[in-house]
């Protein structure tokens, strides 16, 4: 019976010790993460105030004040445990393992991501802008983290990985606001251009959706074997640019047959033998 109460006075006597010399440091420990933790959340809601004040979308601004608070919090308990006496060089090698194994397995989807970042943050094209990136062109429904959506006059969806879209060359017709109108028409050699041009001018003038600012343009394009080939630049918002397509050939159409302005064209198709 005595040697049991030696033993645990004993035992009593080490968790004594060991409670003085841990508790300083456990206290601290415990003011540092109440405190720290009250610091990162604080910091975390200036970094989403800065970001929407900085005009970067509302789709990642939470996403990356999210990412912000944790990755300052895995710091801080990091820091806690090294202040407590828990060694923690091993358990970062392990992390820094797994985190690279993932990173390489995932290479392809991080790419994306950061690309994805890097769109939403400095904004070369925003949701319901036109743009045409890899020879594909549409308006822009989405931009996602991985991908953007955009779809085609066609009505047609494509999926385009952002990390496609920053390295190629990306066209935005919607950043200015308007977009030019690209229309080629014809007119005999003997007609007066001066004469044609403004038939032309007045008809655009009077299409719905075409800009007076810039004025619409024509020109003289070329000279082909028959006709006269007119370059003809109506501006109008890249919304209307289809609407304002079919009605200006529509619209140049009936005029010209109001004023008599011919063109020249086959009327017949000659037929030949395929032969043997």
């Amino acid at each position: 019976m005595e040697e049991q109460m030696q033993e645990v006075s004993g035992w009593v006597a080490k968790l004594t010790d060991m409670v003085l010399a841990y508790a300083p440091k456990l206290a601290l420990a415990i003011i540092v993460l109440i405190v720290g933790i009250k610091v990162i959340n604080k910091l975390a809601t200036l970094a989403r105030r800065a970001m929407e004040k900085a005009g970067i979308s509302n789709n990642i601004t939470p996403f990356l004040s999210s990412i912000l608070g944790i990755s300052l919090k895995v710091l801080l308990f990091f820091s806690i445990a090294g202040m407590v006496g828990i060694e923690t060089a091993s358990f970062i090698a392990v992390l820094a393992a797994a985190g690279f194994a993932v990173g390489l397995a995932l290479q392809g989807s991080l790419s994306n991501f950061a690309a994805g970042i890097i769109i939403l943050i400095f904004r070369p094209y925003k949701a319901g802008d036109w743009i045409e990136v890899n020879d594909k062109f549409g308006k822009v429904e989405e931009i996602q983290i991985f991908n953007t959506l955009i779809v085609t006059p066609g009505r047609k969806t494509l999926i385009i990985p952002n990390g496609q879209v920053v390295e190629s060359i990306v066209t935005n017709y919607s950043e200015k606001g308007f977009i030019r109108v690209e229309l080629n028409v014809t007119m005999p050699y003997a007609e007066s251009f001066p004469k044609v041009k403004e038939i032309i001018m007045e008809v655009l003038q009077g299409i719905p959706n075409v800009l007076e600012d810039p004025e619409p343009e024509i020109g003289i394009e070329t000279f082909d074997s028959h006709n006269i080939v007119l370059a003809v630049r109506p501006y109008t918002h890249p919304d209307n640019y289809w609407d304002v397509t079919f009605a200006a050939h529509e619209r140049i159409k009936a005029a010209f047959n109001q004023h008599g302005i011919q063109v020249a064209y086959s009327e017949g198709v000659e037929m030949g033998s395929i032969g043997d």
